[in-house]
């Protein structure tokens, strides 16, 4: 015991004279360390409604209790412009398909089956003509006639080829491009249509039609109804002591005089540098019936329980280490777990010591 401590206690021993003075024996019992937190309930999968783009609400299909499917429309934004980019996209996508465009493949077809008729033609001419010559019938000038023709006919089939094979690449290439701009211009047209990306219950709704919303405003809040989540704030003191599954012990304002059960599901890992605390999420192990989101509770999460432990009072502790006997006889002791009112002793005094209080 350093000189400060003893300095202390010979005040608080000289300032108790002459009043009656307060004595309490250990007890053997159970103890449980619990730390205190407090928050809101949230509804699980909770979360804010924002458009994709900006404009004019044109209609409102919710109203705020409703209870909503994934994919239900929520409201609409005009999108007068993007309805007609999506009919012209629409058009673009007809014209250029491959259907549409058959006739002009069935014409390079045909092209290619005429150059490949004439190609046989003018080939048979030539050797023919070359057959004569070698017969030394026939002029030279017949003979490179034929030939200039042949390599003519040559020619035109490969470049009718050529030519059909550009434009299939061509009409498949703009038909699936035109495809794809549909499908932007589809989706782009989709923005304008606010939906549900859950089932549950639309709980806000912060604008009516004819309001302008932008992609940064909040339009609504959805949650689900069934299940809900307690977001607790816990200090950064306490944290390290916080682990997953361990056991809440939940109250409400709401339901005055009951008590409820939920067990730690998540521990936030970052902390709120303004609040020093972290957020640790919990769920009901016995849910009340009736829950709404934003409902404030307070709660004890139990970090671990002793049974047939030596326990006395926190207030005849001093500086958790130091006790006074009846007979003003200080002691050193071991604590061990503590919760509001009570501390465990592990070393230092037995259930027979009797304790006087520091503070009488």
């Amino acid at each position: 015991m350093n000189k400060n401590e003893i300095l202390i206690l010979c005040i608080i021993i000289l300032s108790s004279c002459g009043e009656k003075i307060q004595k309490v024996k250990p007890t053997v019992e159970s103890i449980t360390e619990s730390i205190y937190a407090s928050g809101v309930i949230k509804s699980k999968n909770q979360y804010d409604v924002f458009a994709n783009a900006n404009g004019i609400i044109i209609d409102v299909f919710v109203t705020e209790g409703d209870s909503i499917k994934k994919g239900q429309r929520i409201l609409s934004i005009s999108n007068t412009v993007q309805l007609l980019n999506k009919e012209n996209a629409l058009l673009a996508a007809d014209f250029a398909n491959v259907k549409s465009n058959q006739d002009k493949l069935n014409e390079a077809k045909a092209s290619i089956q005429l150059c490949d008729y004439k190609l046989k033609n003018d080939s048979g001419l030539y050797f023919r003509q070359l057959s004569l010559w070698q017969q030394q019938i026939g002029t030279k000038v017949e003979l490179e006639q034929r030939a200039l023709n042949y390599e003519s006919s040559k020619n035109a089939y490969r470049t009718s080829i050529l030519k059909y094979n550009d434009l299939k690449r061509q009409i498949y290439f703009s038909a699936a491009q035109s495809k794809n701009n549909l499908s932007i211009s589809s989706q782009t047209a989709n923005d304008f249509i606010v939906k549900s990306n859950i089932d549950g219950v639309v709980y806000s709704l912060a604008k009516l039609k004819g309001e302008s919303v932008g992609i940064q405003t909040p339009l609504a809040i959805i949650g689900d109804s069934r299940y809900f989540v307690l977001e607790m704030q816990v200090d950064e003191f306490d944290i390290l002591k916080i682990k997953k599954d361990l056991n809440v012990i939940v109250t409400l304002e709401s339901y005055k005089n009951k008590v409820f059960n939920a067990r730690v599901t998540k521990i936030n890992p970052i902390m709120n540098e303004r609040t020093r605390t972290f957020l640790v999420e919990a769920e009901f192990l016995n849910q009340p019936e009736l829950l709404y989101p934003n409902i404030t509770f307070e709660a004890s999460i139990v970090v671990q329980t002793k049974a047939n432990t030596l326990l006395i009072p926190r207030v005849y502790v001093l500086n958790d280490s130091l006790v006074i006997k009846y007979k003003h006889d200080t002691v050193k002791v071991l604590t061990g777990l503590k919760d509001y009112k009570k501390i465990e002793i592990i070393s230092g005094i037995t259930a027979k010591d009797e304790l006087v209080n520091p503070l009488q």
